[in-house]
């Protein structure tokens, strides 16, 4: 499928660079590289691009890209099956966005250089008797709690955690995983690959220069990473519904030389339609809720719309695609295959689409908040 029309020569330019860019990638024989070598490779190439530093600010050296910009290249990458590479686009500040010393020095440019690895830590047990908390002790701040699904945690330097400090609210501070009193509970690897981990926290201390943002603003700092992320998942579920629906097209398209052969079932073919028109309403909703954000409008409930919207059509178009296919596309290394097994981890990811249904009620029925 094309992009949407109106996108500006710059946008029509970054699109056809990351296009080129994933060819390139495509051509390449990852199997033959390690972990290591594989993402020094694809990063180098994502670098001659100019398409690296997309997610990182113009302040720190990137070339910032907007929410469109980023939706476009995602989306494209999806649209070719490589957007779960690593080293594609370089690792985004985030939560460390216009942080101040000593933490831009020391953690902020490290990371944008990729000499350290964060891990995002909001979600808790659902039997924890107390949010993660910390207590203000002079210079320092003392803490304790546990995270059960820390993003990123397996392999993280530090953790943006958010934890609560009693009559001060919610507040998102920096934790070395070398601390003292840090433990890494356990290790995991969703389906999609990526590597997280759970946490506990005992007594320990930090600087009181690590908080992130002033005291008490951590849970909208959160929702705006969140917002961030499920535009993000939004953008790779849109690029691969275009990729499941090529294989589609592709199979329906094969002749015995004469005539099609599935390709000349009525019913096939209506069910094909229909799963153009299901993506073609996903990458609509895309673009709109991009724009939005891009003009500064509150845009969480569209975030979280079009990640439903996204993912739920992404699993349905996988399993429609092997529905029409067959036996062939559930060999282990098979691209719909593969697909399949990471798009239950998309769902999931910063949100269920059940909590996110909820959620766009609750914004606006209670909060009055997002345009839908």
């Amino acid at each position: 499928m094309k992009l949407p029309d109106f996108l500006t020569p710059e946008e029509t330019d970054l699109q056809n660079r990351c296009s080129r860019l994933a060819h390139q990638i495509a051509s390449l024989d990852l199997e033959l590289f390690s972990t290591e070598s594989r993402e020094q490779q694809v990063r180098g190439l994502s670098q001659r691009a100019k398409v690296f530093d997309l997610t990182q600010p113009a302040s720190c050296g990137g070339s910032e890209g907007t929410a469109l910009d980023l939706a476009i290249a995602r989306e494209t990458f999806g649209s070719l099956n490589i957007a779960h590479l690593e080293g594609l686009l370089g690792p985004p500040p985030g939560l460390l966005e216009n942080v101040e010393e000593p933490l831009r020095s020391n953690f902020l440019m490290p990371y944008l250089a990729g000499e350290m690895n964060s891990g995002f830590g909001f979600t808790e047990p659902a039997d924890a008797q107390r949010h993660t908390w910390a207590e203000l002790n002079g210079e320092e701040l003392i803490i304790n709690g546990q995270k059960s699904y820390v993003t990123g945690g397996a392999k993280a330097h530090f953790i943006n955690a958010l934890v609560d400090i009693p009559h001060s609210g919610k507040t998102m501070l920096l934790i070395e995983t070398s601390r003292p009193g840090v433990k890494l509970t356990r290790k995991f690897a969703s389906s999609d690959g990526s590597q997280h981990a759970a946490f506990t926290f005992t007594n320990v201390r930090v600087p009181a220069t690590h908080v992130i943002g002033p005291i008490g603003s951590g849970m909208k700092r959160a929702l705006e990473q969140v917002t961030d992320v499920r535009m993000g998942i939004a953008a790779t579920s849109t690029g691969l519904c275009s990729f499941v629906l090529e294989h589609i097209a592709t199979y329906l398209k094969q002749t015995d030389g004469k005539k099609s052969l599935a390709g000349s079932n009525d019913l096939t073919r209506m069910r094909f339609g229909g799963l153009r028109i299901e993506a073609f309403a996903v990458r609509s909703a895309l673009y709109r809720a991009a724009r939005l954000i891009d003009i500064g409008q509150n845009a969480v409930n569209e975030a979280s719309a079009v990640k439903v919207l996204a993912t739920e059509a992404l699993n349905r178009i996988i399993d429609e695609a092997i529905q029409i296919i067959g036996g062939q596309a559930l060999t282990e290394t098979h691209p719909l295959t593969q697909i399949s097994s990471r798009v239950k981890a998309l769902q999931l990811a910063e949100g269920t689409s059940d909590i996110l249904k909820i959620s766009v009620a609750r914004g606006y029925l209670d909060l009055d908040t997002g345009t839908i």
